[in-house]
C-alpha cells in the first residue's frame, strides 16, 4: 500500500522544512515547502507505482500521458507557490500566525512542541489532502471529468497567481504603508489566493473523480477548504489585518469573505490589502 510510504514522505519532508526553519530562525519556512510538498508526494506515487508495488504502470500508452499531464499541473501550481513565498519571505521576520502557535509552548520545549503543533501536523495534512493526487496516480483509466477537472485547477491557479501578484505590486509600493487593497480581484473577495487555491484541489478531485472510484477522496478538497477559510488562513490572518490596515473594518463589510461576488453598494473609497497569504 502507498498510503504509509506516503506518509512517511510527507513527515520527512516536513522534517526537512524543520531544518530549513532552525537555519533561518523562521518556522514560516513551512509555508515555502507546502506547495512542493504535493509535488514531492505525487511523484512518490508514481515512483511506487513504476516500481511494481501496483498493478498499473505509468510507463506505457494513454496511463501515462494523463499521469503526465497531472504532474504538470502539480508542479505549475506547487513551485509557483513555493517560490512566491520564498521570495516574499526573504529577509521577513517571523510570521505573526507562527508567533501565535508557538506561545502555546509556555515554557515548555519548544523545539519538541514545534515539531508537534507545526511539522507533524503539518506532515499530516500534506499526506491527508493529497489524496486525490495519489489516487490518479494508481489508477489508469479516466472519463470525461478528466479535462474539466485539469480545467478547474488552471482557473484556481490562474486566479491565486494573479491575486498575489497584485498584492505584491501593492505592498512594494511605499505610499500604501498600513493600507488595504480592494482593486482587481481584491474588490470581489478578501481572498482571491486562498480561494484560487481551494478551487486548484476542487479541480484535482474532479480529476480523481474521472477514475473509477476517485470520488471517496471528497475529504481530502473539504480538509482544505477547511484549513483555508476556518483554521490556519483566512481567520488567523484576518484577526492581524484588522489591526494593522486601515479601513479593513469597512473592508471585511463591503467584500466578499472568501468566494468572490460584486462589492456592496457603500464600497470602500480608501486604497488599501490584505497583507498576508
Amino acid at each position: 500500500m502507498n498510503l504509509p510510504i506516503a506518509l512517511g514522505v510527507a513527515w520527512l519532508w516536513a522534517l526537512l522544512a524543520f531544518a530549513v526553519g532552525r537555519v533561518v530562525h523562521r518556522h514560516a519556512t513551512i509555508d515555502v515547502f507546502w506547495g512542493a510538498g504535493f509535488l514531492v508526494i505525487y511523484l512518490e506515487s508514481l515512483v511506487v507505482v513504476h516500481e511494481g508495488y501496483a498493478s498499473s504502470r505509468i510507463g506505457t500508452g494513454e496511463s501515462f500521458s494523463n499521469r503526465l499531464v497531472v504532474l504538470i499541473f502539480v508542479a505549475l501550481w506547487g513551485l509557483r507557490l513555493a517560490i512566491h513565498l520564498a521570495r516574499r519571505q526573504r529577509g521577513a521576520k517571523e510570521d505573526t500566525r507562527y508567533v501565535v502557535i508557538m506561545e502555546g509552548a509556555r515554557g515548555r520545549r519548544a523545539t519538541l512542541y514545534a515539531l508537534r503543533k507545526i511539522y507533524g501536523l503539518q506532515g499530516l495534512f500534506f499526506w491527508f489532502v493529497s489524496m486525490p493526487l495519489q489516487w490518479i496516480a494508481f489508477h489508469e483509466r479516466v472519463d470525461a471529468l478528466f479535462v474539466p477537472g485539469l480545467c478547474l485547477v488552471a482557473i484556481g491557479v490562474v486566479v491565486e497567481a494573479t491575486g498575489d501578484e497584485q498584492l505584491r505590486r501593492f505592498l512594494a509600493d511605499p505610499a500604501n504603508a498600513g493600507a488595504t487593497l480592494n482593486r482587481g480581484l481584491w474588490r470581489y473577495t478578501r481572498h482571491p489566493n486562498y480561494f484560487g487555491d481551494a478551487v486548484v484541489w476542487c479541480g484535482f478531485y474532479v480529476v480523481a473523480c474521472s477514475s473509477g472510484w476517485g470520488w471517496l477522496t471528497i475529504l481530502s478538497p473539504v480538509a482544505m477548504v477547511y484549513l483555508l477559510t476556518s483554521l490556519s488562513g483566512k481567520p488567523m490572518l484576518e484577526r492581524k489585518l484588522i489591526e494593522t490596515r486601515a479601513g479593513y473594518d469597512e473592508y471585511i463589510a463591503t467584500t466578499g469573505s472568501f468566494i468572490p461576488r460584486p462589492p456592496r453598494t457603500h464600497c470602500l473609497s480608501s486604497r488599501n490589502s490584505p497583507g498576508g497569504r
